[in-house]
């Protein structure tokens, strides 16, 4: 089987990461190959076509693939809230308190999460035709996002960059940036947009059920391994990151402990299907039953 993330050296997806790699999955029965296929548009029409088995990306990404949301469902939720941070080049004069003054810059953002960030800036009153929201320069193909961006930061190739907490934290430590929103932590109410979750086609649903809920099962023991002992991602990261990001990987998982939780709420899709709508991905009004593979609801009771 083969398991897609959108964006591998990054803290975004780790708890899927992490149960391919230390065996989770594996110990659930399911031979699953852990594959970067950026960006996560593309990766929700594999997971359409039946390339991939797995997704573990953002909740709205099955909406680039068929605006109805098609027969994909989310099996859990790899984390609570939109995660993405928006980071800013540091002599630049601009704060949370002060985010509606953004004008004239270039802000790089990946296709999929762009939406996030341009929702959240028209929430916060920034005009959007006086930024440049666009791809970053270096991206083309499966690479790191949240790395390059920072690198691309650094370079001077653009003045901002909406990326995962690894990148973000990259260009702190290197000098590169300095972050002004952290969207999983003080959003606001752009927090509930979206979510990173593992996902399957309903044509893994229909015909391998029991893979489906072995899947749910290894993410489970992911995030409960790595509440219990944070060094596991630092022995993931080790064998996957460069040596810099693999160094700083336990810090950002320890960061997001307390948002590890495989349950989906109605309220988290009530904020996915209101932010969909509204970002133009949808002119559905979509139900739980739309989103979610409500038959493994009871694995996610039983942690």
């Amino acid at each position: 089987m083969r398991l897609a993330v959108p964006d591998l050296v990054s803290n975004s997806y780790f708890p899927a990461i992490a149960a391919v790699e230390l065996g989770y999955l594996r110990d659930e029965g399911l031979d699953v190959e852990l594959e970067l296929m950026f960006p996560v548009t593309d990766a929700a029409i594999a997971l359409r076509d039946g390339e991939i088995d797995f997704l573990a990306g953002c909740a709205h990404a099955p909406l680039y693939a068929d605006p109805s949301y098609g027969d994909a469902r989310l099996l859990a939720s790899l984390a609570r809230n939109m995660y993405w941070f928006l980071v800013v080049r540091p002599d630049l004069d601009v704060t949370r308190r002060t985010l509606a003054s953004l004008h004239d810059i270039r802000i790089g953002a990946a296709p999929g999460p762009d939406l996030g960030l341009r929702r959240l800036l028209e929430t916060e009153g920034v005009d959007l035709a006086e930024v440049t929201i666009a791809p970053v320069p270096g991206t083309a193909g499966n690479v790191s996002f949240g790395v390059t961006a920072a690198q691309a930061l650094r370079d001077g190739k653009i003045d901002a960059f909406w990326a995962n907490g690894m990148g973000a934290e990259v260009a702190v430590r290197t000098g590169a940036g300095k972050v002004i929103v952290d969207a999983r932590r003080n959003g606001a109410d752009a927090a509930l947009f979206t979510f990173p979750a593992l996902m399957a086609s309903g044509r893994m649903l229909r015909e391998q059920p029991d893979a489906t809920a072995a899947a749910v099962r290894g993410i489970m023991r992911a995030q409960r391994e790595l509440r219990r002992d944070t060094s596991l991602a630092t022995k993931v990261g080790s064998a996957l990151f460069p040596a810099m990001e693999a160094e700083l990987i336990a810090d950002l998982i320890e960061r997001d402990l307390d948002f590890y939780d495989p349950a989906i709420s109605e309220q988290a899709t009530e904020g996915l299907a209101s932010f969909a709508k509204a970002g133009g991905l949808t002119d559905r009004e979509l139900a739980y039953t739309d989103i979610v593979e409500t038959s493994v609801r009871g694995l996610w009771e039983s942690r």
